[in-house]
């Protein structure tokens, strides 16, 4: 497991960090998810990530240059394995849900998801681990839960930031990729491991035709 250290809290320290911690890892992806329209997801969304990003600046003991450790423990044949596994499980759930979206992006717009591919990993993969890795056990981990539990938690509010989808889809594949991302980051010892694997997740998704249900177009309200 990483030497990821929590900062000790006061007291008065530690509730302010719960009301900070429930404003942005709840509030925020709640206020998104049920007020904002569509085509406001985003922009609200490069927002939360700009003010996460400043929070992990401000961060006290936090260095930039720590994001850098874990180097060696990266394992290329767990990242073949992953690959092919995420590659059978999208198909998968795509024939499974929405067969017609098979391979769509592939046959019919090369060249946008050649875009996605060059995009994702640096516009969405990194962004969200810097949100849900190293700010969220660093920032906060003064007042998270030991062990596995705060890995499960934090799977949770990964999964629950992208409620604005309103697709139990999402919802599954989101708390199954929290869960590895977080033992990539905590577990392997390296938070650019955490990334590559998050931007293969995505990139292959969209490849594979999942990408319909993360465009903020589709969304259905329940209400």
């Amino acid at each position: 497991m990483t030497n990821v250290q929590a900062i000790p809290a006061t007291r008065p320290a530690r509730l302010r960090l719960r009301i900070e911690f429930a404003l942005f890892y709840i509030g925020a992806p709640l206020l998104i998810a049920v007020l904002f329209p569509p085509d406001w997801m985003f922009p609200a969304l490069f927002a939360f990530t700009g003010l996460g990003i400043i929070l992990l600046h401000l961060t006290h003991g936090f260095r930039w240059a720590e994001l850098r450790h874990g180097w060696r423990n990266w394992s290329w044949a767990e990242v073949l394995g992953f690959s092919a596994a995420m590659t059978a499980l999208c198909i998968a759930v795509i024939y499974a849900t929405k067969p017609q979206a098979t391979f769509f992006l592939l046959q019919n717009r090369p060249e946008l998801l050649a875009v996605i591919w060059l995009g994702y990993p640096l516009v969405s993969a990194l962004p969200q681990e810097l949100l849900f890795r190293p700010l969220f056990y660093r920032r906060y981990g003064a007042i998270l839960p030991q062990g596995r539990a705060a890995d499960l938690l934090n799977a949770a509010l990964f999964s629950f930031a992208h409620l604005m989808y309103w697709s139990w889809i999402v919802a599954a594949m989101t708390l199954a990729g929290g869960l590895l991302f977080s033992w990539a980051y905590r577990w392997r010892g390296s938070f650019f491991y955490a990334v590559l694997l998050h931007a293969i997740a995505g990139n292959i998704l969209f490849a594979v035709g999942l990408g319909v249900y993360f465009y903020s177009g589709n969304v259905q309200r329940p209400f």
